[in-house]
């Protein structure tokens, strides 16, 4: 009986530690100074969820070390409310990334994005004009558009020179590069010559009606953030992204699920083991003669 109670505590001991830096890192990010936006919009879901964190598992560790049954219910009450939420989150992930595929471009290794290609809420959401201030600052911020730039050896000078416009064109994306080619370089549509990675002249015999080829500027600092295409990138690498963490949150919610178990259990046995020690000494009492009999 003692065996579920010390599972509970272990569980919880160690979501109660692995909270802290959580929670210190929160803390931290708000008593900065010179917070930018991008800090300011992720130190709030952090304290949050630290403290959430820290707060249920305390009240699991000590419910489960001293045996305190109600502390014990409103923590699988508060468990009961995370898997139902996780469930729901999982449910609304591959519901929300169900649309959005790449567009082949001739002459391209790498596919491009549009965010015509993209609905409902995650598209409304990233095409809110408040909301992808906060997201282009943290871009910026990221430095996303640095890493942006390869450089290759010259075999005739022996010198590191940018890379080509062909190996450019031929390149491979992965899912996080996807997001840097809408952000740190116009569409292809626009026609524009290609100088390095993050650097492009625009070319006036190609005229299309795309409004990111006037979004586009060759102000690092600007590039084309601003752009529709950029919008698209994310919803692309966020799409990737949402599907592989909703894998790892469904084996979360089964550890969920087991924990909220061996809870239920751990209840169970508390609640025998206290009416066997009231019977216990009730018996005793009941055996115990009497010092004034005769």
């Amino acid at each position: 009986m003692r065996g579920t109670n010390n599972l509970i505590g272990a569980v919880n001991f160690i979501t109660f530690v692995a909270s802290i830096p959580i929670l210190a890192g929160g803390i931290w990010l708000s008593s900065q100074a010179n917070n930018t936006e991008c800090l300011r919009f992720l130190q709030w879901p952090i304290l949050i969820i630290g403290a959430a964190i820290f707060v249920v598992s305390l009240m699991g560790f000590a419910g489960a070390c001293y045996r305190q049954t109600w502390l014990l219910q409103i923590y699988l009450f508060v468990m009961f409310l995370l898997i139902a939420a996780l469930l729901g989150f999982i449910v609304f992930a591959f519901a929300v990334t169900d649309r959005g595929q790449g567009q082949v471009v001739v002459d391209r290794a790498f596919l491009e994005y549009q965010l015509t290609d993209y609905s409902g809420w995650l598209k409304d959401r990233v095409g809110d004009a408040d909301y992808w201030a906060k997201i282009s600052s943290c871009l910026r911020d990221a430095g996303v558009c640095s890493g942006m730039g390869r450089t290759v050896r010259d075999p005739a000078t022996g010198t590191l020179v940018p890379e080509s416009a062909d190996m450019f064109y031929q390149r491979q994306l992965s899912p996080v590069e996807t997001l840097k080619s809408g952000c740190c370089k116009p569409p292809t549509s626009c026609g524009y010559t290609y100088v390095n990675e993050t650097l492009w002249n625009p070319s006036a015999a190609v005229v299309v009606n795309d409004p990111d080829c006037s979004r586009w500027s060759n102000d690092q600092q600007q590039l084309c953030y601003q752009c529709d295409s950029c919008k698209a990138g994310l919803l692309a690498t966020l799409r990737h992204s949402w599907r592989k963490v909703s894998v790892i949150n469904v084996v979360i919610l089964i550890i969920l699920v087991i924990v909220y178990v061996v809870g239920c259990v751990a209840i169970r046995n508390n609640k025998r083991m206290d009416n066997g020690e009231t019977h216990g000494e009730a018996r005793m009492t009941k055996a115990r003669p009497s010092r004034f009999q005769f």
